[in-house]
C-alpha cells in the first residue's frame, strides 16, 4: 500500500496517523479529508473528491511508542506497553472507478511486562526490542477442529504460565536500590525460545466472517543481553537499536495479486559495538556477528550492504544475505556442479566516510539518506557514560529542546556506488595479494561474487538492461574464484570445478588461463587436477586440440600419473599424441603398472599403427583379466556424445580379431553396472554397422553370455524372450546368422542351465523333419534347449513363438514343448497323434510320469483305440503304439479297471495277452 504512518505529539497527547493518497499533495490538489478507522470509508470520499489526500486516525487506548509496516503485505503494526496492535491493510472498492486503501484492527497480542522500544514486521514474523531483549515471533494460520473452533486457545495458556521463577526484577524491594541487578545474557533458538518466560496472549478484533482467520504464536528467537562493563562501572548508553527485519523474493518469480513471492527472511538489530544478523527464514540461525571500531548509533541493512553512523562516520560492511538465500533458494548449491561462498564467511568494511555528527539513517533503492547535526558540544555531551540503576526510572526523561530552533541541522543524500562499479574495484584489490596472501585473495572475489549475486536477486533487476552486465560479471567472478582454487593450496581446492562450471569456461579456455606455455616449469595444485580430472571424466562435447590435449598429458604426468590412463581415455583427449602418451604410459609404468595401464598402451599402440606392440600388450595377461580391465575405463571401449553410445576404435579393432574378448568385456561392464542393457544392444548394432531394428550376431554372443552371469530377475526374463525372438526370427526367414556365433547350442547346455538338456522325444520329431532345417540346427536346437529349460516363461514367449506355428516339424516341436510346459499334456498327445504319433508313446514314457501317469489310460489308450477303429490295421504305427500304452496300462491299473478300459468291439486275441499279464501281476504281487 502507498501510504504514511505516523506517531504524532500535540498538547502532551500522541496520535498514530495513516496518510493516504498522499502524492494529490506533491502534485498541487489541496483537498485534504480526516475520518477515523472503522468509520464509512463511502462518506469521506465521492466521485468529485477521489483527487484528495485522506488522513486516517487510529486511536488507541495507550500511546503508541513504535511502529512498523510489513513490506509483503502492506498491514502496520503498532507498538505499546505490554501489547502490539496490528492493523490490517484492506482495499476498498466504492466503485469501477474508485478504490481507497482503508485499516482495520485485526488482532492484538498482549505482552506481559514488556514495553517494546522497537517493533519490525514481515511476512507474519514480528521482532520486538527493549532496551536488552529481542523476541522474535511467527504469527501463523492456526488449524481449526470439525466445530470451528481453533487449537490454539490451548496453546496460548500453556505460554501464557510464567512458571514458578520467582517475581521479576521490577519488584525488587527498594531496599536494593543500592545494587545494580543484571540478568543473565541468553540466546533461545528455535523451540527453546519458549522458555523466554513472556506469555502472549492473542485478542481478535475484526469483525468474524466467512474469511476471517484464526491465528497462533510460535516463538522463533529470544536474546537478552547485559550492559557494557568497565572498571568505571556500567555504560547507560548499553541499549540495542536498529530492529529490522529483511525479506529476500523470489528473483525469477512472477508477482501474483501484487505481492511478491517471499524466498528468506533476516533479522538485524544491534548495541553499540556489536552488531548481530539472524537468518529465520526456514531455520533460526546466527549468520554474521559485526564489531563496529567505536560505538554505533543507527544501522540499516539491505541485501547487499549494512550501514552504520557512528558520531563521526558512516561506515559500510559487507552482509551474508545472499549466501544464505541461495541456499534457500536451492538446497543442492555446494555440489560438483553449483558452488557459493559460505554463510559463515568472515564480514568485511567496505567503506568508512567522516561526517559531522551523524543523527539518522536511511537507505532508499540506491541512495542514502543521512541526518546530521553539526553540534560537536551536543554529541559530546550524548556520549558522555554515566552510572545508573536498571531498569530506567520513569523520571529519568531528560527535557527536549525545540530541534526547529537548533542551527546546524543537514541532509544529506548519497548515491551509492553501483554493483558492477564495486565488483571491479573489489576484483583490482584483490589482485594486489594474489601471491601473498592466498585467503584474502579468496576473501575478496567471495566478497565480490557475492556482491553480483545479490543484485541478481533483485526482483527489479530482471526488467533491467543492468541484469545482462550483472551476468556477465556474476560469470567472470565465478572463473576468478575457479582460478584461485585451481592455482592456490587451499584446502576447498575442489571448488574449483563447481566455479569454473558457473562461469561458462571451455576446458581450452581453462588451460589458456592457467598452464604455462613450453619451457616453463610450474608446479600444479590439487584444485587444477580435481577440475580436469572430474570435466575430462565426464561425456563433454568438447575436443581439445593437440596443443591442449599434449598440456594435459604434462599436467597429469607431472602431478597425478595415477590418474593418466584414465585421462588419455577421454574423448577431449582424442587428438593426443600417441607416442608422446606411450613415452609417458612406459614411466608410469614403472612403478605403478595395472591393466587399465597396459590396455591404454595397447589403444595408443593402435592409434599409432604399432600391431607388434599392441601385440605384446595384449598378450601381457589372461583374457579374463583383460575383460575385468575393461572395467577399470570403460572409455577403452564405450564412449557417449550426446546421449548416444559409439565404439571406440579399440572396439573395432577387437570386433574384428577377438570378438569373445569383447563380447567378455561388455558382460563385465554390465554386471558392474557400467553399461545399461539397452546402452549395450546400441553399442553392438552400431558397431557392427547394423539398422536400429536388425540384430546382430554379436549383439545375439552377448546376451547368450550375459544369461550365464546374470542373476537379475527382470534381466534374465528380457534375455530369454530376446534371444528366443531371435532365434525365431532366423529359423522362420530362413536367415543365417552374419557371423560364426561363438557359443553352439551344446556350449549353451553345458555352461547356462538356463538352456536344457533337449527332451529325446523332441529329437524323434526332428528326425522326421525337412533337410532344410539342417542349415539352421544351431538355432533350432538352441530354442528347442532354451524351450526344455525351466526359466522361460512360456505365457510370455508364446506371441514371441507365432511365426514357427505351421513350420513343419520345428513347429510341431515348439507347440508340444510349450503344451507341455503348461501341464496340458492331453492337447501336447493329440498334436503329436495327429502330426507324428509314432512319438506319442515317447512322449508319453517321458513326461506321462507321478501325478499325469492316468493320462496313459484316460487320454492316450482311448485314443489310438478311436483312430485305429476309424483307420483299421492300414496304419501299423498306432497298432504297434497301441501294444505299448497296453503294456505300460497293464502293470498300472486292477484288472477290473484294465477290463473297463478295453473296447467291447475289440479283438480278444489282441486284447487277452496284456489281461493274463495284468492278472498274472497282480497274483504275483
Amino acid at each position: 500500500g502507498d501510504y504514511l504512518v505516523t506517531i504524532e505529539e500535540k498538547d502532551k497527547a500522541t496520535f498514530l496517523r495513516a496518510y493516504v493518497n498522499w502524492r494529490c499533495m506533491s502534485a498541487g490538489s489541496t483537498r485534504v479529508c480526516v475520518r477515523m478507522v472503522g468509520h464509512k470509508v463511502e462518506e469521506s470520499y465521492s466521485e468529485a473528491l477521489k483527487e484528495q489526500m485522506s488522513i486516517v486516525e487510529m486511536p488507541l487506548s495507550d500511546p503508541p511508542l513504535c511502529i512498523s509496516c510489513c513490506p509483503v503485505t502492506g498491514d502496520l503494526l503498532v507498538g505499546c506497553k505490554d501489547k502490539l496492535v496490528l492493523f490490517s491493510l484492506k482495499y476498498r472498492v466504492l466503485n469501477q472507478n474508485l478504490t481507497v486503501l482503508d485499516f482495520e484492527r485485526s488482532l492484538i497480542l498482549h505482552l506481559e511486562n514488556l514495553i517494546p522500544a522497537e517493533v519490525a514486521f514481515c511476512a507474519g514474523r514480528i521482532a520486538i526490542a527493549t532496551e536488552l531483549d529481542v523476541l522474535i515471533l511467527n504469527l501463523e494460520v492456526a488449524q481449526q477442529s470439525m466445530d470451528g473452533t481453533e487449537h490454539s486457545a490451548h496453546r496460548a495458556t500453556k505460554l501464557e504460565k510464567p512458571g514458578d521463577k520467582g517475581p521479576p526484577t521490577h519488584n525488587l524491594q527498594p531496599e536494593l536500590d543500592e545494587f545494580i541487578i543484571c540478568q543473565k545474557p541468553v540466546e533461545l533458538l528455535g523451540e527453546e525460545s519458549k522458555l523466554c518466560e513472556i506469555p502472549v496472549t492473542l485478542e481478535c478484533t475484526e469483525l468474524p466472517t466467512e474469511d476471517t482467520k484464526h491465528f497462533q504464536v510460535q516463538y522463533l528467537l529470544f536474546r537478552r543481553f547485559t550492559p557494557d562493563q568497565s572498571p568505571f562501572g556500567f555504560c547507560e548508553e548499553t541499549k540495542l537499536h536498529s530492529l529490522q527485519l529483511l525479506p529476500v523474493y523470489q528473483a525469477e518469480a512472477e508477482e501474483t495479486e501484487n505481492r511478491k513471492e517471499l524466498l528468506s527472511l533476516f533479522c538485524f538489530f544491534s548495541l553499540p559495538h556489536v552488531g548481530y544478523l539472524y537468518s529465520i527464514g526456514k531455520s533460526v540461525e546466527l549468520i554474521s556477528t559485526y564489531q563496529y571500531s567505536e560505538k554505533s548509533e543507527q544501522a540499516v541493512l539491505t541485501p547487499q550492504f549494512l550501514h552504520v553512523i557512528t558520531s563521526e562516520s558512516l561506515q559500510c560492511f559487507t552482509v551474508r544475505c545472499s549466501a544464505a538465500a541461495a541456499r534457500d533458494e536451492d538446497p543442492y548449491i555446494d555440489t560438483t556442479v553449483k558452488a557459493c561462498p559460505p554463510v559463515t564467511l568472515d564480514v568485511c568494511t567496505l567503506r568508512m566516510q567522516l561526517f559531522i555528527g551523524p543523527r539518522a539513517l536511511c537507505h532508499f533503492n540506491n541512495d542514502i539518506i543521512l541526518l546530521t547535526k553539526a553540534d560537536t558540544e551536543d554529541i559530546t555531551e550524548r556520549r558522555k557514560p554515566t552510572r545508573r540503576m536498571l531498569p530506567r526510572k520513569a523520571d529519568s526523561i531528560k527535557s527536549r529542546t525545540d530541534s526547529e530552533s537548533e542551527p546546524g541541522w543537514n541532509l544529506y543524500i548519497i548515491n551509492t556506488v553501483s554493483t558492477i562499479q564495486l565488483y571491479r574495484e573489489m576484483v583490482d584489490y584483490s589482485k594486489t595479494y594474489e601471491n601473498v596472501r592466498t585467503e584474502s585473495c579468496i576473501h575478496l572475489l567471495s566478497e565480490a561474487h557475492l556482491l553480483v549475486r545479490a543484485a541478481l536477486m533483485d526482483p527489479s533487476v530482471l526488467k533491467s538492461e543492468e541484469k545482462e552486465e550483472l551476468l556477465k560479471a556474476f560469470r567472470e567472478s565465478c572463473a576468478f574464484l575457479g582460478d584461485c582454487y585451481s592455482r592456490f593450496d587451499t584446502r576447498d581446492y575442489h571448488l574449483a570445478l563447481p566455479y569454473y562450471r558457473m562461469s561458462g569456461l571451455s576446458v581450452t579456455e581453462v588451460l589458456k588461463r592457467l598452464v604455462p606455455g613450453k619451457g616453463e616449469m610450474q608446479t600444479y595444485e590439487k584444485g587444477l587436477i580435481f577440475y580436469l580430472t572430474h570435466s575430462l571424466n565426464e561425456d563433454l562435447n568438447e575436443e581439445l586440440s593437440k596443443e591442449s590435449a599434449n598440456q594435459v598429458l604434462h599436467v597429469f604426468y607431472l602431478a597425478d600419473p595415477v590418474q593418466l590412463p584414465h585421462i588419455l581415455c577421454s574423448p577431449c583427449m582424442r587428438n593426443v599424441c600417441p607416442l608422446a602418451a606411450v613415452k609417458c604410459l612406459q614411466k608410469v609404468e614403472k612403478t605403478l603398472p595395472s591393466v587399465v595401464l597396459t590396455l591404454t598402451k595397447a589403444f595408443m599402440a593402435l592409434k599409432v599403427g604399432d600391431l607388434a606392440m599392441y601385440a605384446r600388450e595384449m598378450d601381457s595377461h589372461k583374457e579374463t583379466i583383460l575383460a575385468c580391465g575393461f572395467t577399470g575405463q570403460p572409455k577403452l571401449l564405450i564412449q557417449r556424445k550426446d546421449g548416444i553410445v559409439l565404439p571406440t576404435e579399440f572396439a573395432v579393432h577387437l570386433k574384428e580379431m577377438q570378438p569373445g574378448l569383447l563380447v567378455a568385456a561388455a558382460v563385465a561392464l554390465h554386471e558392474n553396472s557400467k553399461i545399461e542393457l539397452e546402452e549395450a544392444d546400441l553399442f553392438f548394432k552400431v558397431l557392427c554397422s547394423n539398422g536400429e531394428n536388425a540384430v546382430p550376431q554379436l549383439l545375439v554372443d552377448f546376451w547368450e553370455a550375459l544369461l550365464v552371469v546374470c542373476s537379475q530377475e527382470e534381466i534374465l526374463e528380457e534375455l530369454l524372450l530376446r534371444v528366443a525372438s531371435q532365434y525365431v526370427w532366423r529359423i522362420s526367414k530362413k536367415q543365417l546368422p552374419e557371423t560364426k556365433p561363438l557359443k553352439t547350442a551344446e556350449d549353451l547346455i553345458n555352461s547356462c542351465n538356463h538352456f536344457g538338456l533337449i527332451f529325446p522325444w523332441v529329437a524323434s520329431i526332428m528326425s522326421a523333419g525337412s533337410p532344410s532345417d539342417k542349415d539352421f540346427h544351431e538355432d533350432i536346437s538352441k530354442l528347442q534347449s532354451l524351450l526344455c529349460g525351466r526359466s522361460v516363461n512360456i505365457a510370455k514367449a508364446l506371441p514371441v513363438l507365432e511365426p514357427l506355428a505351421e513350420a513343419g516339424a520345428v513347429g510341431l516341436a515348439v507347440r508340444v514343448l510349450c503344451s507341455t510346459r503348461q501341464g496340458k499334456h492331453e492337447e501336447a498327445l493329440e498334436q503329436l497323434l495327429k502330426r507324428c504319433p509314432d512319438v506319442a508313446v515317447v512322449y508319453a514314457q517321458h513326461e506321462l510320469k507321478g501325478d499325469s501317469r492316468a493320462v496313459w489310460w484316460n487320454k492316450l489308450l482311448p485314443e489310438l483305440c478311436k483312430r485305429i477303429r476309424l483307420t483299421g490295421n492300414g496304419c501299423p504305427v498306432l497298432v504297434s503304439s497301441l501294444k505299448e500304452t497296453l503294456s505300460v496300462v497293464a502293470m498300472e491299473l486292477e484288472v477290473r479297471d484294465f477290463l473297463s478300459l478295453l473296447p467291447e468291439d475289440g479283438n480278444a486275441a489282441f486284447f487277452l495277452p496284456h489281461l493274463l499279464h495284468c492278472s498274472q501281476r497282480k497274483l504275483l504281487t
